[in-house]
């Protein structure tokens, strides 16, 4: 009987030692199935802060791409609106001549038919430049403007109010409302008391 309560004992201990081997085991399935879980979660996690700063990222650049897109629109647009100053400059110069020619032709009784042909020149070609955007500066008559004309000499006056101009030796221009060229002008002042 002992022997028999011997055996039952070993196998109690056994039976024990399994049921601890046993629980052990399940305990360790189920720290398996909750660890990947919260790996899983883990992972999720990270990749969706990763997601909101690459979102972040595509925001940013998609703002700075849009800004670049206006930046370029509106250089195309002043290369279009000024891209013929140059040209202009350059062309300027024959009306003050065509303009010479016909003060010229005014001084001669023989010089009609020069003075008719040069108007019509000149009346075409400001007609183009009209087209283009280039505008004339009134001086003659208007308060000198430092930023619409350049006073070449001064002129005692009584007969105007000083700082007016009183003649131009050169017409100034706009290109849609830049200054191109000054106009060169003559600008009154108060005659000195003597």
């Amino acid at each position: 009987m002992e022997e028999k309560e011997a055996h039952v004992l070993e196998k109690d201990g056994i039976l024990e030692k399994k049921g601890k081997a046993e629980a052990h085991e399940e305990h360790k399935k189920k720290k398996k199935k909750e660890d990947p879980i919260e790996e899983l979660e883990k992972v999720v996690q990270e990749k969706e802060a990763q997601i909101k700063e690459l979102q972040g990222k595509m925001l940013y650049l998609q703002a700075e791409f849009e800004n670049f897109k206006k930046l370029k629109v509106r250089e195309r647009q002043e290369t279009l609106k000024y891209g013929n100053e140059t040209l202009l400059q350059e062309m300027i110069p024959i009306i003050d001549n065509l303009e010479m020619a016909l003060a010229h032709a005014l001084r001669t009784e023989d010089g009609k038919g020069i003075k008719e042909g040069v108007e019509i020149t000149l009346s075409q070609f400001l007609k183009v430049l009209e087209k283009s955007g280039v505008e004339r500066i009134e001086a003659i008559g208007a308060k000198f403007d430092p930023n619409l004309h350049e006073a070449l000499y001064q002129e005692e006056r009584d007969d105007v109010a000083p700082d007016t101009v009183v003649s131009e030796v050169q017409k100034g221009y706009l290109l849609n409302g830049r200054l191109v060229r000054p106009s060169r002008v003559c600008v009154s002042k108060s005659p000195e008391i003597q």
